[in-house]
């Protein structure tokens, strides 16, 4: 593989890739979309006092880099793609050490970047080569804000993951690298495997819920295991993200639009999928709609409570209707924080 300085008379490879990038890594819905032609005239800003690399092989383009300022003293690392039949093999870390010796040229004494919490594979990468994580860059639509700020009596939030396995050492070591990353130092606990499920629990999980499908996502993929969250947000809303090696495959929400309005696209991908239930978790499809229902409203389902417990019941998962203190009452329950 060679690597080199790309030019604008490089516009057709550099569409193809940025292309796949989209397409693999698509932006979140919230964000505008565009074209190659819009990406194209932004690009041109760092042909001129950026970086554009541009990696070939034998059979042509197999990945670029983008990098230019954010600062003084900071190089902006905008983009690194490598082409997935061309990944690991150094592609990415040759494409970013050539970054890395361009800034250093221009003064530059620190590299940073954005990445999406849904791309695993680059955030592996990234922790790989020793980024820290300095900030978070967070999301809501503006009429579920609204809701929020005129109900503040909303409910507590509650969850458990559950990994598909019997290893419950497997478990807590994956907790045990994961959860100091998410930024407190407050109680994790694992108990012991049931109907061949390993239960998760973390006291910042139960009051964050973005926080406990962050945390499933890593468990998930480092144990290439199939691993359910599941809880209810805010007193109201029962939900559950089922995943397998990090990736999302089935997602549930009892009532997809409490937090604003969606694409009907998304309010019907927020129903349980009975096909991928059934494969992953053994539940029996033809009760999946029956017991996993969605509706506009809260007030046309069972209560929470009920609701969860039921969903709990077609999965086969026990100890998901309660979150980490009750979890402390279960016997041979294992602390997670204390071994930190």
């Amino acid at each position: 593989m060679t690597i080199r300085r790309a030019t604008t008379a490089d516009e057709a490879p550099l569409a193809k890739l940025w292309r796949e990038f989209e397409g693999e890594v698509p932006e979140p819905a919230h964000r505008a979309e565009h074209g190659w032609e819009q990406a194209w005239q932004e690009l041109a800003a760092f042909f001129e006092s950026g970086l554009v690399l541009l990696a070939e092989g034998k059979d042509g383009p197999v990945g670029f880099a983008v990098a230019g300022f954010d600062g003084p003293q900071v190089c902006l690392l905008d983009v690194v793609y490598v082409r997935p039949h061309a990944r690991r093999k150094g592609h990415a870390r040759a494409l970013i050490a050539e970054v890395s010796d361009w800034a250093k040229e221009q003064g530059a004494s620190f590299m940073t970047l954005e990445v999406l919490t849904s791309n695993v594979d680059a955030r592996a990468v990234y922790e790989r080569l020793g980024f820290e994580e300095e900030s978070q860059n967070l999301v809501i639509a503006l009429d579920a804000l609204d809701r929020r700020l005129a109900r503040p009596e909303l409910g507590r939030s509650f969850g458990s993951i559950h990994v598909q396995t019997d290893d419950v050492d497997a478990v807590v070591r994956s907790v045990r690298l994961y959860v100091p990353r998410l930024g407190h130092s407050a109680g994790s606990a694992v108990a012991q495997p049931r109907n061949g499920w390993v239960a998760v629990y973390d006291e910042m999980c139960d009051r964050e819920p973005e926080t406990l499908r962050r945390l499933a996502v890593e468990v998930s993929d480092r144990m290439g295991a199939v691993v359910l969250a599941i809880g209810i947000e805010h007193g109201v809303v029962v939900r559950y993200v089922l995943l397998e090696r990090g990736l999302v495959l089935d997602e549930y929400a009892s009532v997809p639009e409490y937090y604003g309005s969606l694409p009907p696209g998304d309010v019907i991908a927020l129903g349980a999928n009975p096909t991928v239930l059934a494969r992953l978790t053994g539940a029996d499809p033809t009760k999946v709609r029956d017991v996993a229902r969605t509706a506009s409203s809260p007030d046309e389902l069972p209560p929470p409570p009920e609701l969860l417990r039921l969903v709990a019941e077609l999965i086969g998962i026990e100890g998901a209707t309660y979150g980490y203190e009750a979890s402390l009452k279960l016997p041979a329950i294992v602390s997670v924080a204390a071994e930190w």
